[in-house]
């Protein structure tokens, strides 16, 4: 009774706790981490993926705890079959979905691969404990920046991604997805980034006491103003 007194009914307390749970975790969908959040195509690729799999995830919540419930109400429904249960609700109902998934990933993921374009801007990153560095071969005087990559905007460009010591993570969250750093080796990404503006990066493997602060800033330019930066670099300023 107090609580009914003080705060109105337990129906109005509920909507308004859930309200709050939903600000809470819609807040956390705009961050400069979150992949929700996309500023580039790829990364516009990854969150469609995402939400493609959150939808098919919850109608295969829905039809289990629905197939779990059906019995409960067969005062007024006919209950089917236990052999209909097991074809449509075990192999049919998830195969169809589970294989729309899969055409969905390999379709997407497509897209995101490098293609080794000639016209595509080449960028090399080289991580180590605990930093980045990035050089741009295309760049005047082969410049080289330490903890900021800088980049045109509305081009896509390729991240030629190695480590100089133990296995790191390249990670834009915003712009696309991640590819591990690897000594010896080198992996390609390709990102875009749709507008200007700074966009956080973060090394996304633990690769020692300072994995936490090992972050980096991509810049995104307009085409004057990275045309500009461009003839700094090779100025030397």
């Amino acid at each position: 009774m107090l609580l009914r007194l003080r705060h109105g009914s337990p129906t109005r307390l509920s909507l308004n706790s859930s309200a709050v749970a939903a600000g809470l975790l819609l807040s956390g969908c705009d961050t400069p981490l979150s992949t929700l959040a996309p500023a580039g195509e790829a990364a516009s690729t990854i969150a469609t993926l995402w939400w493609v799999m959150l939808t098919a995830a919850v109608l295969i919540f829905v039809g289990v705890v629905g197939a779990a419930l059906l019995p409960l109400m067969t005062r007024r429904l006919k209950a089917p079959s236990t052999r209909a249960m097991l074809i449509g609700g075990g192999l049919a109902f998830p195969g169809v979905v589970l294989v729309a998934l899969l055409i969905a990933a390999l379709v997407i993921g497509d897209r995101l691969s490098p293609r080794g374009e000639p016209d595509v801007l080449r960028i090399e990153a080289e991580a180590h404990q605990w930093g980045w560095t990035f050089r741009y071969p295309d760049a005047p005087g082969q410049a080289a920046t330490a903890g900021v990559m800088h980049v045109p905007v509305g081009r896509p460009f390729e991240v030629y991604v190695t480590s100089r010591d133990v296995i790191h993570s390249f990670w834009a969250p915003r712009l696309g997805g991640k590819i591990d750093a690897i000594p010896g080796q080198v992996n390609v990404i390709r990102l875009q980034a749709d507008a200007p503006g700074a966009y956080r990066g973060q090394c996304a493997e633990f690769c020692g006491r300072g994995h936490a602060m090992m972050d980096f800033v991509l810049q995104a330019h307009s085409a004057d103003d990275y045309r500009a930066w461009q003839s700094r670099q090779g100025a030397g300023q």
